[in-house]
């Protein structure tokens, strides 16, 4: 395996749930065009709220464009969002095309949306839903704004794009024979786990195409959080994870372990805007930090599994995604 020297945690000095406010501390946004997918609800609320905050010009690309106005009423203006549905390419390339022609440069793409664990579906496309929303939904985007990543990368001295996985990448690889479960039987959870090792190995290798130019990727892992991202579970199951009490409130587990929505924002805002991170890229974070590499068989819920950050499988599921993209 190949696997950056660089992954391994150092001294950020902020500790494993800072605030926004303690993270953003000293950095001024001012003037940097930013783009947050799922902008509108659970941590990606608080991460448009943060960056505009600093000073951002915040763009929230939304599935439900009218909710996403709600939402962001008083944030930011009507106007900075707009229809994208992460489960139809055309739409992904719509939105980006549109984006394009009114902005000619990106400084900071944070792909925070996506699906956790819901019943077998297919996207627009024909992929199965969990890994084509979460991956290729955001790879179309990527790629469609590579050019504004890199004419701010040009003009403000560098420009990153963020990607939200999860220790649920400790799930299992990617089944390059079998992606879309054509073959073999359905599991959700196996599914989202392939999904966000599939956005974390996503980040590697754009890393690679676009450090030349200027242009930074990271995966991260937000931490436990309660958000809309628990819509299709049943309290139930939940249960059983050891994430609620029978009458639905919170664990104890849960209410020591898990991070607040605003501290979930955390590493997203650490990966995207930390001088500790310039000059690196590549790699996975979780706690506000980089992540240390574990074992494969590692029980440990922190922490990367090698088969997330291998720039060889990153190199080979890129290729994939190209193809099948061009097949359709």
């Amino acid at each position: 395996m190949s696997i950056s020297k660089d992954q391994k945690p150092i001294d950020t000095g902020l500790g494993d749930r800072p605030e926004p406010d303690t993270i953003l501390n000293g950095i001024d946004l001012s003037g940097k065009t930013v783009l947050v997918t799922g902008g509108y609800s659970g941590i990606g609320l608080e991460t448009v709220r943060a960056l505009v905050k600093a000073g951002a010009h915040v763009h929230v690309p939304a599935r439900r464009p009218d909710a996403a106005r709600k939402a962001l009423d008083n944030i930011i203006a009507p106007e900075q969002v707009g229809a994208l549905d992460l489960g139809d390419l055309r739409s992904v390339e719509k939105f980006a095309d549109d984006f394009s022609a009114q902005h000619d440069s990106l400084d900071l793409l944070i792909g925070n949306a996506g699906i956790m664990a819901c019943p077998m579906a297919k996207t627009a496309q024909g992929f199965e839903s969990q890994i084509g929303v979460n991956h290729f939904g955001h790879f179309m985007l990527v790629t469609k704004l590579m050019r504004a990543l890199e004419n701010a990368a040009q003009k403000n001295g560098g420009a990153r794009v963020v990607l939200l996985s999860s220790i649920a990448h400790r799930i299992g690889g990617i089944e390059f024979d079998d992606m879309h479960y054509a073959k073999r039987d359905y599991e959700k959870w196996q599914s989202y786990g392939q999904s966000k090792t599939a956005k974390s190995l996503q980040a590697v290798a754009l890393d690679a195409r676009g450090k030349e130019l200027g242009i930074r990727a990271f995966g991260v892992h937000p931490g436990g959080i309660f958000t809309p991202l628990q819509r299709h579970l049943q309290n139930e199951e939940m249960v059983a994870l050891g994430w609620t009490k029978e009458d639905g409130s919170p664990s104890d587990m849960a209410a020591a372990g898990f991070k607040t929505p605003t501290q979930g924002a955390g590493t997203s805002l650490f990966a995207a805007t930390s001088p500790k991170l310039d000059g690196l890229g590549g790699l996975y974070l979780n706690d506000c930090n980089i992540a240390e590499q574990v074992a494969p068989d590692s029980a440990d819920f922190n922490g990367v599994r090698p088969w997330a950050v291998d720039s060889e499988i990153a190199e080979q599921l890129w290729q994939e995604t190209e193809k099948q993209i061009a097949a359709l």
